[in-house]
């Protein structure tokens, strides 16, 4: 279906790819995965044709159609939605544009012309174009008053889904999508997921989003010393198998035959639970023919994430009562919400509304004011706070030395031996450690402040959005922190992995009060009686 062949990139002295020769077939979905700046994106425009490669080739099989999801958001913003999803399908766009065209300047000699493309554009079933658009739009939650909108002026997150509807329009044979799930809520997520775990064509993609990589991918696609190896199976077998051949790596003394035995023994395991998932076909069984010699250790590097508390806290965490907030237009972000707040907790905070969250968070850390109600934290309580928006923290132009010991609360670790040692288990070595605060990356920025939130050492961690900018060795590293720390956790995120696995208690803030339930966050989302209750607390009062 589509190949590259001796494909090696190189950006002045620097190799990004060395000689990669891949193929990608029909019926697979193949997820991207290496660490930043390993050329993951750069690699999806290779093969759209974006740029070119410094030497080798892309190769589509003939008469295929490849498909991708636009990245500049601002692209369509003088057409209309519907049409927008449309043109996501160019041989046809351009066949219909031509037969408007020509029935525009009617005349006896281009009649002919309209019957033959006429002809063509029904065996591309154009005829039934728009009404397939309309379905995609109002699959991913486009309203059909808005489907012909002007894009310009729709709302940038709905904008979004429109077009990813646009690279989906058409089945195309190849279909190429890079971070599909960012700014797209857990329902529109669901329904991808499930959209492409049943795709028949070819899927490739970059995501940092694991679960939604462990759904839809038969393949993982590792870039790794400019080299890309190809492995079956979804991204937590891929991470899972590479550590077990990593700790055996270590292992010197044990026999190769005990090596090979517990590898296969973790083979049939993975096997069975994939052969149990809801989304599991018969092209996703193929893990039960994967030989042991696939399975290779991985070079990442993952921080070292450890949140310790200085002291334990009380029984009493934090009591909300009454709480209200309205956003900067007017629009009732939550009202009426009480929340207490019991030891241990990890609650992951969630709203359909992300404005709600954050000003939950910032009203709960005196950063803006309520419009109404009260909270009040134990008094065995300490507190640590990362916000979604990082940047106040970061206007100096402080090396990160100096940027973290602002942090520590002794001697010794003011010292910049214990500095560097600290950022150095954060990724920061050498003379990163001496780069200056104000020019760091976004994912940069997340590590630094999460080496912040470890020498506060706080009882009680708040995080909006935390997973933003990091890539999935920080992801992943963070999320088993926390699953592993004794204190309480308030979180937001839309990291589907990161809230099933690490909350037990979800709180919904809405316009008309709050939800509140002790479930795992699957759990939460698939009950029909809380579904009907959420429905309800978001309807707008006429």
């Amino acid at each position: 279906m589509l190949s590259v062949s001796n494909l090696s990139v190189q950006f002045g002295k620097r190799v990004l790819f060395d000689e990669v020769n891949v193929s990608f077939t029909q019926g697979n979905c193949y997820g991207i995965i290496g660490a930043n700046g390993a050329g993951k994106s750069t690699f999806l425009k290779i093969l759209s044709g974006e740029i070119d490669p410094t030497s080798g080739r892309v190769n589509l099989e003939p008469g295929k159609r490849m498909s991708i999801l636009e990245q500049n958001h601002n692209a369509y913003d003088d057409t209309g939605a519907l049409d927008a999803v449309v043109m996501g399908n160019k041989p046809l766009f351009a066949i219909k544009t031509e037969i408007d065209a020509l029935y525009a300047d009617y005349s006896d000699e281009n009649a002919d012309k309209i019957g033959e493309l006429q002809v063509r554009f029904e065996e591309m079933d154009g005829w039934n174009a728009e009404s397939a658009a309309a379905a995609l739009l109002s699959n991913l939650g486009i309203s059909e008053e808005l489907h012909h909108t002007a894009m310009a002026d729709i709302d940038p997150k709905l904008k979004v889904r429109v077009l990813l509807a646009q690279a989906l329009f058409g089945s195309p044979d190849v279909l190429i999508m890079d971070e599909p799930t960012n700014d797209l809520d857990y329902e529109t997520i669901n329904w991808l997921e499930n959209f492409l775990a049943d795709y028949e064509n070819t899927v490739i993609v970059v995501s940092h989003d694991r679960h939604f990589l462990d759904t839809v991918c038969t393949h993982i696609a590792d870039i790794d010393f400019g080299k890309m190896n190809l492995y079956s199976g979804n991204y937590t077998f891929w991470y899972e198998s590479s550590q077990l051949a990593s700790r055996q790596r270590a292992q010197q003394n044990k026999k190769a035959e005990e090596k090979a035995k517990e590898l296969q023994e973790f083979i049939s395991r993975f096997s069975a639970n994939v052969a149990k998932s809801k989304q599991a076909t018969s092209r996703k069984k193929m893990l039960d023919k994967l030989n042991v010699e696939d399975i290779k250790p991985s070079s990442r590097r993952y921080p070292a994430i450890i949140f310790e508390r200085e002291r334990e806290a009380g029984d009493q965490i934090l009591n909300i009562e009454g709480l209200s907030a309205t956003s900067e237009d007017g629009d009732l972000l939550f009202d009426k919400v009480n929340i207490n707040l019991s030891k241990g907790d990890k609650v992951a905070i969630i709203s359909r509304d992300a404005r709600a969250t954050t000003a939950f968070y910032e009203i709960i850390n005196d950063k803006r004011k309520a419009d109404k109600g009260k909270f009040q934290w134990g008094v065995t309580t300490n507190q640590s706070y990362l916000p979604a928006d990082n940047s106040s923290y970061f206007k100096s132009d402080d090396s990160l030395v100096d940027w973290l010991r602002e942090w520590a609360k002794t001697e010794e670790e003011r010292e910049e031996v214990f500095i560097r040692g600290f950022l150095g288990k954060m990724l920061f070595s050498g003379e990163e450690a001496l780069k200056k605060c104000s020019v760091l990356s976004g994912g940069e920025k997340v590590r630094c402040m999460l080496s912040r939130m470890m020498m506060l050492r706080a009882n009680v961690l708040m995080l909006d959005e935390p997973t933003n900018h990091l890539d999935l060795e920080s992801i992943t590293a963070f999320n088993n922190s926390l699953k592993n720390f004794k204190g309480t956790v308030l979180f937001t995120t839309h990291d589907h992995e990161f809230a099933q696995t690490v909350a037990d208690r979800i709180i919904e803030l809405t316009p008309k009060g709050n939800i509140d339930r002790y479930l795992t966050f699957d759990s939460y989302m698939s009950d029909k009686t809380i579904k009907v209750q959420r429905d309800k607390m978001y309807a707008v009062s006429v």
